[in-house]
């Protein structure tokens, strides 16, 4: 079977796939401090939907998945769900969690073939922490973040720099990447944050290239790799390295291979784009295997060529939380 390529000669290969919407923080670029009107569970994907998607996917020669939420290990059927992707030819399995659930569970990371975690982790201070996310966790992704790294697992720590927020961490969250092999990601505030009400970005990629350079100024860029979101810079002596991600300025989507598979089945080709289609409502259609696997190639073929493109088609300006798309 052949690869999946959109209609301008992109292969897709890469799925993230959200198991649920709820989480157990509340940050505040991504939801409101009540949180949000929970998806009824019925209306997720069940554990044998989800294990007929990741067959799915497999089938149609996706390289990579990453499991995200909401706060994934908030599913209490996700051991099952990653036993089953361990099982798929898949070369690259990944998680994006928050880091406070998931500590008790490191030790089977190396049996699920995990081969990174993206930790969301926006301050370096249970102060700042409680802050941003309304809830006094700190310790518990601390923990979980230096088990991970006794574990050799390869760690990305998330930053989303907000002005008078967290701006002023931006350099000692840096510092990690010095000692540790750690790849300190800085994030573009994004409009997915529940709230309906116009996006104002104060910290763009360029401003905070600017702040880290301030410091380092003999960063040296990374080689870029197709697909790749981060735009990473180093210094020989570094364990680590920084990464910059213009998630609003969108400068890395020409050479996207992503498709996002929301926690009730929509199937989004852009983060800034409308749904394409469902497939939990193809699966519960009866649809047969076949018909499944062309109707990802169909939805594929409607990719838009970037995240600007795809958000003028949309009818409204994008307001819902990241906790609904898949983070």
């Amino acid at each position: 079977m052949s690869l999946l390529r959109d209609s301008f000669g992109r292969t897709i290969d890469y799925a993230r796939i959200a198991i649920t919407d709820r989480c157990n923080l509340r940050c505040r670029y991504c939801m409101p401090s009540q949180g949000l009107n929970w998806v009824p569970r019925q209306a997720l994907l069940n554990l044998q939907e989800m294990k007929r998607l990741l067959d799915t996917l497999a089938a149609l020669q996706f390289r990579k998945i990453r499991f995200t939420g909401g706060e994934p290990f908030m599913r209490s059927d996700f051991q099952e769900i990653l036993n089953h992707a361990s099982s798929l030819p898949f070369e690259q399995i990944s998680i994006t969690t928050n880091g406070t659930l998931a500590i008790d569970q490191i030790h089977q990371f190396k049996s699920w073939r995990i081969h990174s975690v993206n930790l969301s982790l926006d301050a370096t201070n249970a102060e700042d922490f409680k802050r941003i996310t309304r809830r006094d966790d700190f310790h518990l992704v601390e923990s979980f973040c230096d088990a991970l790294l006794a574990e050799q697992i390869s760690l990305k720590v998330n930053m989303v720099v907000m002005d008078g927020l967290n701006d002023h961490e931006i350099l000692s969250m840096a510092r990690k990447a010095i000692d540790q092999p750690i790849e300190i990601r800085f994030i573009e505030e994004m409009p997915f944050n529940g709230h309906d009400h116009e996006h104002h970005l104060l910290w763009d990629h360029h401003r905070i290239l600017g702040k880290l350079r301030e410091q380092w100024p003999d960063l040296m860029a990374e080689e870029e790799l197709p697909g790749q979101t981060a735009k990473c810079y180093r210094l020989p002596h570094w364990k680590g390295s920084v990464g910059i991600i213009a998630a609003w300025s969108r400068t890395f989507c020409g050479t996207c291979n992503r498709l996002r598979i929301t926690a009730v089945g929509d199937l989004k080709t852009c983060l800034y784009g409308a749904p394409a289609g469902n497939i939990r409502d193809a699966m519960r259609s009866g649809l047969n295997n076949v018909a499944i696997e062309d109707f990802f190639r169909e939805i594929i073929s409607t990719k838009p060529i970037h995240g600007h493109a795809a958000e003028k088609l949309r009818k409204a300006s994008p307001s819902e939380s990241m906790a609904t798309i898949g983070g």
